[in-house]
């Protein structure tokens, strides 16, 4: 998509983010092997690839043996056919009056959940059946037909499919307490999708696929496999359990490490206050360092006063608020100077921070911490298994 690319010729660059393409496919293999009862897995690289870079990250899924591509978007979905990939792509969220068309002249598979999205996809419609799943509403509130209007959305869509204007490729929903296993609104979530399947077929549809289990669904909950599962962040070796089922314990290997080069390190006296609202005070003399990031890049602003960051390979915090283009780090008596490397996360193996500790001193979860990197921090990509 947008993002800066890297392909490490050039300048050291003020920052960067590093991402391991072998970490996706050993990702990929690994969520493929939970899969149950032979079911398909898609790769979810919305977002941009939730930060890491969309064809790249798409392009690694599927030499690791991804049956689907995912993407929410139609500008994703099609810049993926843009980009050669020839394979199975579902995309889910459009609005009215977007260019399905295009979606449909491509192959790609899109969802319906009422009968509006019906008549947009039969007048799109112009050489190809379009390729449809119908979604229910099973518990989320979100996207989907409610179970009182599934019968419609499903008439509607049969009546399609005999005009030759679809193909009910699909059912689909999607959970909301994956990542709390045990919750039983999982269980009640499945139990409305097996319904609304039998509903579905007693009406004649016959849907090749079938699929709910997202990324914790997929590592925890196999009953609600069916035949297709659309894992999402742990495809970039990210726990949807967070600290409470690390990666490395679900046999995932996190992709991405943001690195960025000190802009300044100074030397302070105690008392000097740090950053916009001077929120933090230098108990003693300290040494700081300047860090050329900022809640512009991505960077959260709730983990001012708190985040971690590893520097000649010591843990230190993030000082003050972080800005827009920067923030500082207390490096206590440190030696350090301008230029030197500062590692913001990374997969953990080298006593770095993780995304997680990210997520902890934000107050948010991991997947919004690499979704939200912008395009101003190019993406280095490496492949540690070639």
């Amino acid at each position: 998509m947008s993002t800066l690319q890297s392909l490490g010729s050039e300048r050291p660059h003020r920052a960067e983010a590093v991402v391991d393409l072998a970490a996706i496919r050993h990702n990929v293999a690994t969520l493929r092997a939970r899969a149950e009862n032979g079911a398909q897995l898609m790769t979810i690289v919305k977002a941009d690839g939730y930060g890491h870079g969309m064809i790249p990250v798409a392009r690694a899924a599927r030499e690791a043996g991804a049956d689907w591509i995912g993407a929410a978007v139609l500008e994703e979905a099609l810049a993926l056919r843009d980009a050669g990939d020839t394979g199975p792509i579902f995309c889910w969220l459009t609005t009215p009056g977007e260019p399905l068309e295009d979606a449909i002249a491509a192959g790609i598979d899109l969802s319906a959940a009422a009968p509006w999205e019906i008549d947009e996809l039969v007048a799109g419609v112009t050489d190809r059946p379009a390729r449809v799943h119908l979604k229910i509403d099973s518990g989320l509130s979100r996207g989907g037909a409610v179970p009182e209007e599934w019968p419609a959305l499903i008439r509607a869509a049969l009546r399609a499919q005999q005009a030759g204007r679809i193909e009910i490729k699909g059912i689909w929903s999607h959970l909301a307490s994956s990542d709390e296993p045990k919750s039983p609104a999982n269980e009640a979530q499945l139990a409305t999708f097996t319904e609304a399947i039998e509903v579905a077929e007693s009406f004649g549809v016959d849907a090749e696929f079938k699929h709910l289990a997202n990324s914790g669904a997929t590592l925890a909950l196999p009953e609600t496999h069916f035949n297709l599962v659309r894992p999402g962040v742990a495809t970039y070796g990210l726990s949807p359990f967070g600290h409470a089922l690390p990666s490395a314990e679900l046999g995932l290997r996190p992709a991405m490490t943001l690195k960025a080069r000190y802009a300044m390190v100074k030397r302070v006296p105690a008392g000097a206050g740090v950053s916009y609202g001077l929120t933090w005070t230098a108990p003693r003399p300290s040494t700081l360092g300047l860090i050329p990031l900022g809640y512009g890049d991505g960077l959260p602003r709730h983990a001012s006063n708190g985040a971690p960051i590893q520097s000649g390979g010591e843990r230190r915090t993030i000082v003050g608020r972080i800005c827009m283009d920067q923030c500082v780090v207390n490096l206590e008596d440190d030696q350090a100077a301008a230029g030197d490397e500062v590692v913001l996360f990374g997969p953990g193996a080298d006593g770095e921070p993780t995304v997680d500790d990210w997520a902890d001193a934000a107050g948010t979860i991991n997947y919004e911490i690499v979704t939200r990197l912008g395009s101003r921090i190019p993406r280095r990509y490496i492949d540690s298994g070639r």
